[in-house]
């Protein structure tokens, strides 16, 4: 049966009416892998030398140790944001005689073969055996030792798996994992408990006793466990249309009529934020990164790099405008086609797309204003980046979607669900990001921090004293790719 499984997984890419493009995204990104792939081999290659030189007269070996978890924690973190687990278009084949346990089996053992799971590896055999062939640790050691890094590399495999699925079911559902590492974290900055020390003495001890390594391989078997559990519990094909009562008054939206002519478009933008996970993820990932700021306030590194905090400010006040306006019109393909068959303005509906963005960057301003405590010229600077996202960098993604043609399937779950993700949402973070960190840094060289941080308000200004000029033309640019849009939106993608 895995081997049909495989055999359809191959048919549906080669088949695809969208080959080309596919093929195309997978050599890019695939050059994006061998890049990443290289630069950790030539870590894992200089680690040694580089802990030599670092940390002279110590045990290179026992820094590497103290170091792991913090490197684990990290790959983890990056896996949750950055990785998309391989999933199956399941429906069709739950109609089918087939064991469910299987098609569970199927998808968990598939997330082992990704890219991502290579990287830790990369650093870790390198360094084995550099150790060993410069004869500082015997071959035993170092083979224990690089058999305990891959246990650790499927832990993180699927420890990922088990958070995206909690967190498919909402952000408080992993609120109570997020509380333990915060709680350890505490305890190693008190002292209470040098986490790093500890979990370094038990890999030290792993060649003395290799039994160990037998809890080091039963948290990835308990894990898998735990996903199959909680997989069985949602592979139903009435799962998608169950869901809770809610309250109805509170998910009408009646309130938003008094916005005008834009209120039908805002109220079932907001609709959608109550009503579908995947949209509220990004309200509550905006969330969740408004305490970005604290890694760079509060470091002292970053003092005298003012284009980080550039680079906060556009990020933290503009994370759910970025988030929510990359897929627009996308949110709305179901429906798309009605919509632009019914007598509705172009121009009203793009001005309650820009209201709704330039909103959610003015409130994650003002929420953002606990940040004073670190100096008020902070607060002017974030205060210029919501004008510089509200003039700017909203049009800029409102002229993105026009290009936009990769429908969303609002009926799919949000669990490992990445419809309308493609290399183009990548390639946007240029414009949105990177070219006001490039103008901050030429104004601040050329001139002073105070005229680069003139030039970024009275960019924002200008595209909101313009805002009318530049929805009107971008309402002509949809209009010209309207079939465009509507051809793209009634392919469904797996």
């Amino acid at each position: 049966m895995i081997k049909s499984l495989i055999n359809l997984q191959w048919k549906s890419f080669f088949r695809s009416a969208s080959l080309g493009k596919e093929l195309a995204l997978r050599i890019v990104m695939g050059l994006f892998a061998a890049y990443f792939m290289l630069s950790f081999l030539a870590l894992g290659v200089v680690l040694y030398p580089m802990i030599e030189e670092l940390y002279p007269g110590q045990d290179p070996l026992t820094i590497v140790n103290g170091m792991v978890l913090q490197v684990v924690m990290a790959d983890l973190l990056m896996l949750f944001f950055l990785r998309s687990i391989p999933t199956l278009s399941i429906k069709p084949l739950l109609v089918l005689p087939l064991k469910k346990g299987k098609l569970i089996h199927f998808l968990l053992l598939k997330s082992i073969f990704s890219v991502f799971n290579l990287f830790l590896l990369l650093i870790a055999l390198p360094f084995s055996i550099y150790t060993v062939v410069k004869g500082v640790y015997g071959l035993y050691d170092m083979a224990i030792w690089a058999v305990a890094i891959t246990a650790l590399v499927f832990v993180v495999n699927y420890a990922d798996f088990f958070l995206k699925q909690r967190f498919s079911s909402g952000l408080a559902a992993i609120l109570p994992y997020v509380a333990v590492v915060l709680g350890l974290v505490a305890l190693e900055y008190t002292g209470v408990l040098e986490v790093r020390k500890v979990f370094g003495q038990f890999l030290g001890r792993l060649p003395a006793t290799p039994v160990l390594l037998l809890v080091l391989f039963l948290l990835p078997v308990v894990l898998y466990w735990l996903n199959y559990r909680l997989m069985r519990t949602t592979f139903y094909l009435d799962r998608s249309i169950s869901s809770r009562e809610t309250d109805k008054n509170v998910s009408d939206m009646g309130w938003v009529r008094r916005f005008g002519d834009v209120a039908p478009f805002l109220q079932l933008d907001l609709k959608l934020i109550w009503r579908n996970k995947r949209a509220k993820a990004t309200l509550w990932m905006s969330l969740f990164f408004l305490t970005y700021g604290l890694i760079f306030y509060a470091n002292p590194v970053y003092e005298n790099m003012s284009g980080w905090y550039v680079f906060v400010g556009i990020f933290i006040s503009g994370i759910f405008m970025i988030n929510f306006g990359q897929f627009i019109p996308a949110w709305d393909s179901a429906y798309y086609g009605m919509l632009m068959a019914q007598p509705v303005s172009l121009e009203k509906y793009l001005s309650s797309k820009y209201s709704l963005l330039s909103f959610s960057t003015l409130l994650l301003f003002l929420l953002g204003l606990p940040y004073a405590y670190f100096g008020w010229d902070i607060v002017l600077l974030n205060a210029a980046c919501v004008l510089y996202n509200t003039g700017v960098n909203i049009p800029i993604l409102l002229f993105a979607g026009a290009y936009n043609k990769k429908c969303i399937d609002m009926d799919k779950s949000s669990f490992l669900n990445y419809q309308g993700t493609g290399i183009a949402q990548f390639i946007l973070m240029i414009p949105l990001i990177i070219i006001p960190l490039l103008l901050w840094i030429l104004c601040k060289a050329i001139w002073s921090i105070d005229v680069a941080l003139y030039v970024i308000a009275i960019l924002g200004l200008v595209g909101l004293v313009l805002r009318k000029v530049v929805i009107k033309y971008l309402a002509g640019l949809y209009k010209e790719r309207k079939y465009i849009a509507l051809d793209g939106f009634r392919e469904k993608e797996n």
